[in-house]
């Protein structure tokens, strides 16, 4: 397995009932240390920025609205196979599909709020971690 970062972001929803610091904690234990992190309030422009890839899609409005509507945190993760793993901890989009135990069974309401977000691939996460983090702001490597 190759070592890899991904982009973590602890979702309005999750910050708004408290749960960021637990979701950290998770991560963790899980063996994900945390190259950046920053605690943001995105305007419209960059959500709509972010998930530019989404435009024209039905829930890209819905979706825009609720990541600018309060702070999230944002965190460069990094560990072996981290995409895998990271989305493996998270668990499905839906909480209701989720796995036992999972950051989304346990902190999700529904598919439009659920709770994180993960990146999917390595180009993803490189591009990801570029949008919200300069070089010098992620720690390098030990």
């Amino acid at each position: 397995m190759a070592l890899e970062r991904t982009l973590s972001i602890v979702k309005p929803d999750a910050v708004e009932k408290n749960h960021t610091g637990a979701i950290i904690a998770r991560l963790e234990q899980e063996g994900f240390i945390v190259r950046a992190m920053k605690r943001v309030h995105l305007t419209r422009a960059e959500a709509e920025g972010f998930y530019a890839e989404h435009r024209g899609r039905g829930f890209f409005d819905e979706l825009c609205s609720f990541m600018s509507r309060s702070p999230i945190v944002i965190m460069a993760l990094e560990r072996e196979d981290a995409i895998a793993k990271y989305r493996e901890v998270i668990g499905a989009t839906n909480p209701a599909n989720a796995a036992e135990g999972t950051i989304r069974k346990l902190y999700a309401a529904s598919v439009g709020e659920n709770a994180v977000h993960g990146s999917d691939k390595p180009e993803s996460a490189a591009r990801e971690i570029a949008y919200f983090f300069a070089g010098y702001e992620v720690s390098p490597r030990a």
